[in-house]
């Protein structure tokens, strides 16, 4: 564990002696830049999915590859849940399309609602961005049946998902393209980085270029003479993976399965001491049947009426730390004006209640019991301060 004045940190990483071998080695290696530790990557993640992978940056350039090479741009229309990180927004202006934002089921799940879905779309919608949030999946035959019933395309937004499986079929690949991030405090935690898959060949082929440049070959291909030059077929970005990140990812996407073991196990000891403790709930079911969550986040639901920050406050000062996932984009300022064109009455009152608690692979039973019973203190004597 990191040093850290948290009792209980929200997230945390563990660093071992294979990740510090490696990122000795490649260090040792003198190549730096996108090489053969980033094929090696891309390899390991499309046997996972079962779909090409392409390393990129981070996760915010893998939504933004995705949009780009879908075609989207100015007059478009791409649609996206508010209750996301902002980058899902953010990448859609930057293409040049407009966000359109839709509203969320309901307190027992967090992801978007097909019913608003159906009802923001109209001649100009070029695409879904469909977040799989907590790592559980959308309702994903209602969106694709409406996309495709339309003519627009899914990208799945994949972030919180690497190994969440829908009838044994990875997350991320029931749409055109998905996207998944490695950020520090991900299922694959590398500080930065990110994964764009795809199982159709002229996206892969697209996506590819746009990522180096618009050009033919790679830097690596010419090093090693496989190639001696290159043509630029079309404006691209620099939006590639380097060869320590792709190596340390490669050992924590090793580890996957066994993270999300650990995860899934901490949730559900959440889940049995806090869900209808004290009016908290837990949104999302636990895992069986067809799904396979990889339990990014453990959100908890607090009741009606209680003061969020207090609650928050007093968990700080118990020494754990917790945070909100997310605030709506459409109340952020630079999106008020596009926001204000469509009610969201779910993610306006769930955004008041959400908070989410600490989770990692290696914390302890008595971590989560803690959290659990500092969340219950805090919430009564809330209960009790709004009734004075």
């Amino acid at each position: 564990m990191t040093d850290s004045h948290w009792r209980v940190p929200l997230s945390d990483v563990e660093v071992d002696d294979e990740l510090l071998s490696v990122g000795r080695d490649v260090l040792a290696s003198g190549w730096w830049s996108m090489g053969p530790r980033v094929a090696e990557l891309e390899g390991r993640f499309s046997e996972l999915t079962g779909a090409r992978a392409l390393a990129v940056a981070n996760g915010t350039a893998a939504l933004h590859l995705a949009l780009l090479a879908l075609g989207c741009g100015e007059g478009d229309e791409v649609i996206l849940p508010s209750l996301n990180f902002v980058a899902a927004a953010n990448v859609v202006a930057l293409a040049g399309a407009s966000p359109v934002f839709c509203d969320v089921q309901g307190p027992h799940d967090l992801n978007l609602d097909p019913a608003d879905l159906e009802a923001a779309i109209t001649s100009k919608t070029k695409a879904i961005i469909a977040l799989h949030y907590a790592g559980y999946p959308c309702d994903l035959d209602a969106v694709l049946a409406l996309a495709e019933s339309n003519g627009i395309a899914v990208v799945e937004d994949a972030a919180h998902a690497p190994g969440a499986r829908l009838r044994g079929q990875s997350l991320g690949t029931f749409g055109a393209i998905g996207c998944f991030s490695f950020f520090a405090n991900k299922n694959v935690p590398v500080g930065e980085g990110g994964m764009v898959v795809t199982s159709r060949p002229e996206l892969g082929e697209r996506l590819a270029l746009l990522r180096s440049h618009g050009m033919t070959t790679l830097t690596w291909q010419r090093h090693t003479g496989h190639a001696s030059s290159y043509d630029v077929v079309e404006p691209g970005l620099n939006y590639r993976l380097d060869e320590l990140r792709a190596a340390l990812a490669t050992v924590q996407l090793a580890k996957l399965e066994r993270v999300n073991d650990a995860r899934r196990r901490h949730a559900l000891h959440y889940r049995e001491l806090l869900d209808g403790t004290e009016e908290i709930a837990i949104p999302f079911r636990p895992d069986g049947g067809e799904t396979i969550s990889s339990h990014h986040l453990v959100v908890a639901l607090l009741p009606e009426g209680i003061d969020r920050d207090e609650v928050r406050e007093r968990m700080r000062a118990a020494g754990i730390q917790t945070s909100v996932h997310y605030p709506p984009i459409h109340q952020f300022s630079a999106y008020a004006d596009i926001g204000s064109s469509r009610e969201l009455p779910h993610t306006d009152e769930i955004a008041q209640r959400i908070v989410t608690l600490p989770l990692y692979p290696h914390m302890r039973d008595d971590d989560v019991e803690l959290v659990a019973s500092s969340l219950v203190d805090a919430v009564r004597t809330a209960r009790i301060t709004s009734d004075v």
